[in-house]
């Protein structure tokens, strides 16, 4: 049964799915900045990281502006107001310390829309990333964009450039980690969206140059229904309907049940062909590593939880067997197969 945390308490309504995709945006307090100098970009990064961690939440995209932020997160466990309000409280504290002032750090509650799936969340990306480019002073603001799809206003060449350079040099977006221009933080997942697109990074960059080059697609987020949601009609009228249904009613049920870890070990074991204890601690084996990505992403277990569930193996050493067998895929066409028949199985 899909059950939907919805709560409103005249505040702006909060939708809470377990496996939704969110578009998040928080503004500063009167529009100002919110990210005075490069420790505290570095600093609100690493508490994202920190809230995917404890939340067990997907950050999927991120833009960092002066004054407000941009964020595409998923969240398995349907918790994404918790973690939201934990991020801007715990980076608020932190500003205000940092910078000797009080008051409130960001202007009222954070924006949340519901977004239907990797599909539109492809989309939401493009919107975030293009964000730090798209502005008036740049020559690229919404009107610029119109006029350069109606065919009324063409850029010059140096302009064109100067977009591109722009995007692909912007420190606080995570367009740098999916265009391949730098390093992924360990708490970015990138490969859902990255599996939209043909040739992954290299067509990841052409996805976003080609919107730039044809003066950026309709806004995307117009397309947003009744502030809430963003995504086909269908959908729309579902989750319009879910909210008339429970306005009042609150609870954090699952949209889908999470695999459990034991779960997860007996589909390996089923497309391995062989039991766990055959091949969990087998040398240059992609079993248990196998296990240990899809129990992160399908059980939302911790690192530090799935290290325990295979004999003490550290967070670090976690981690890093997640990166090897994702790694190894991409040569190694079998486990490929694999992977795709387990993601397949598991996101039912």
């Amino acid at each position: 049964m899909q059950v939907w945390d919805v709560d409103s308490m005249a505040r702006p309504l909060r939708i809470n799915v377990a496996g939704g995709w969110y578009h998040i945006t928080a503004r500063g307090h009167n529009r100002e900045r919110i990210y005075c100098d490069r420790t505290d970009y570095a600093h609100f990064l690493e508490l994202l990281g920190e809230m995917s961690e404890r939340f067990r939440v997907r950050v999927h995209a991120y833009a960092l502006m002066p004054n407000h932020y941009h964020l595409l997160i998923s969240t398995p466990d349907g918790n994404a107001s918790r973690a939201i309000q934990w991020l801007n409280v715990s980076y608020g504290v932190w500003y205000n310390l940092t910078h000797d002032r009080t008051g409130s750090v960001f202007q009222g509650r954070f924006g949340s829309v519901l977004v239907e799936g990797s599909g539109w969340g492809l989309e939401v990306s493009a919107y975030i990333h293009m964000n730090p480019i798209v502005m008036s002073s740049k020559g690229f603001g919404k009107k610029d964009r119109a006029a350069e799809r109606q065919g009324w206003k063409k850029p010059s060449k140096e302009e064109m450039e100067r977009r591109l350079d722009d995007i692909r040099a912007f420190e606080w977006s995570s367009y740098r980690a999916y265009g391949g221009y730098g390093r992924k933080p360990d708490w970015l997942e990138t490969e859902t969206l990255l599996r939209r697109v043909k040739d992954g990074e290299a067509g990841y960059r052409r996805f976003i140059e080609e919107r730039i080059k044809q003066g950026g697609e309709e806004d995307v987020m117009s397309k947003v229904k009744w502030g809430l949601v963003l995504g086909g009609e269908r959908f729309a009228r579902k989750v319009r309907g879910k909210v008339r249904i429970n306005r009042e009613s609150l609870g954090h049920r699952d949209l889908r049940e999470r695999k459990s870890f034991e779960d997860i070990v007996k589909l390996v074991e089923r497309l391995k062909g062989e039991a766990w204890k055959v091949f969990c601690d087998r040398h240059d084996d992609w079993g248990r590593d196998l296990v240990l990505r899809c129990g992160r992403r399908y059980a939302g277990l911790t690192l530090r939880e799935l290290g325990a569930k295979v004999g003490g193996l550290d967070y670090t050493g976690v981690f890093m067997a997640i990166k090897r067998v994702e790694s190894r895929a991409k040569t190694d066409r079998s486990l490929r197969k694999v992977i795709e028949r387990l993601d397949a199985i598991c996101e039912k």
